[in-house]
């Protein structure tokens, strides 16, 4: 299911998917206070584990930046010349939201997260070092561009090693070291904070990254059935997570992080290699495919969004709880979704398309 060099069918289809869910969890998240327990509907309570949408997002990740690479025998091509262009596909919307969230922060509603921004806040998240550093910031959205910009600065390293040493060396020996790290923690049980998520998170990005060795596998390989070994891979975390509850969910993300790995990575696995049938179809759906376009934009974007309906619109027109969810769904999600295509339009799409200031300018003179 190969669309062109470094493309697979589907894969933005699930990125928009999960892009999507991470919008309903802030929805969820700013409504109902509390977390990580549920003051909300019971039946609501599938839609508080944000934090798993964005190991999804490290998951694929790494399987999309590995394919070509995997097709070039795990040749990067230059690890400057990957840097840069991650770069500039990467930090110009993000710098974009930046602005903008600093704006909404100082102007509309604040944000949650150690007071205002300030000067430190322009510079720390202007540099993309708050997995690093803390600062007040401005969009609680921003700590995973921080991790995904320190692991992009490890991914020519992680094929080096894929290249020599195979992908089963890759992942047991990063798995390890986080197994390792969270059984010396106090009560095996590694406390987090806001930043220093990356080295917690790394693990997830390499299974993707390995992951990716099945668009270049042998055909018996490719026609495993992985999206049944994905359903019986999730199985035990799934059941787990039922029933210690979403408190200790929340609480151990450490160790359910690495529990949910296997699973959607040989979903992904099963997408790249076109099954199942009905979920390639559903992905293949102009909706789902526009969405996975512009889901970066989405992500940076929905949650002042949101912040702003939840604080500053609700409580003029409905009550707490169930109400105000409600109208949050109404109005942030498709003012979400539409603001997000307008952003992109201006300030992702531009930088896909053209590689270059040169060929930036080129094409607005053309136009």
């Amino acid at each position: 299911m190969v669309r062109g060099p470094g493309q697979v069918l589907g894969l933005d289809g699930l990125r928009g998917l999960a892009a999507l869910y991470v919008v309903l969890f802030h929805c969820w998240l700013l409504t109902f206070p509390g977390f990580p327990g549920n003051s909300g509907p019971a039946w609501l309570g599938w839609m508080m584990y944000g934090r798993l949408a964005v190991v999804f997002f490290l998951v694929l990740s790494g399987f999309s930046l590995a394919i070509s690479p995997a097709r070039n025998g795990w040749q990067l091509g230059g690890a400057a010349r990957f840097l840069r262009r991650r770069a500039w596909r990467i930090l110009p919307p993000y710098w974009a939201a930046l602005v903008l969230s600093v704006l909404v922060a100082h102007f509309v509603v604040a944000a949650s997260h150690y007071g205002p921004p300030n000067s430190g806040t322009i510079l720390v998240y202007g540099l993309v070092l708050q997995d690093v550093i803390t600062a007040p910031t401005p969009n609680g959205a921003f700590w995973s561009i921080g991790v995904e910009a320190e692991l992009y600065l490890f991914f020519p390293l992680l094929l080096l090693v894929r290249r020599r040493l195979g992908a089963v060396v890759l992942v047991t020996g990063v798995a390890l070291l986080a197994v390792v790290r969270g059984l010396a923690a106090a009560h095996a049980d590694p406390a987090e904070g806001v930043n220093w998520l990356t080295p917690n998170l790394a693990p997830v990005f390499v299974a993707g990254l390995a992951g990716a060795g099945v668009v270049v596998a042998p055909e018996r390989i490719r026609r495993l059935p992985w999206h049944r070994g994905a359903l019986l891979a999730a199985v035990p975390p799934l059941s787990l997570i039922l029933a210690e509850g979403p408190a200790w969910t929340v609480n151990h993300y450490y160790w359910v992080d690495l529990a949910v790995v296997p699973a959607m990575t040989m979903l992904i696995a099963a997408v790249a290699t076109g099954e199942p049938a009905p979920l390639m179809r559903f992905l293949a759906t102009r909706p789902v495919r526009s969405l996975g376009g512009f889901s970066y934009s989405l992500y940076l974007i929905h949650l002042p969004i949101v912040m702003t309906v939840v604080r500053k619109i609700a409580p003029h027109y409905v009550s707490p709880g169930l109400p105000t969810f409600w109208l949050t769904l109404a109005l942030a999600l498709p003012t979400s979704v539409l603001a997000a295509w307008i952003f992109s339009e201006i300030f992702e799409k531009p930088f896909q398309r053209n590689r270059s200031w040169q060929s930036m300018l080129s094409a607005i003179r053309r136009n």
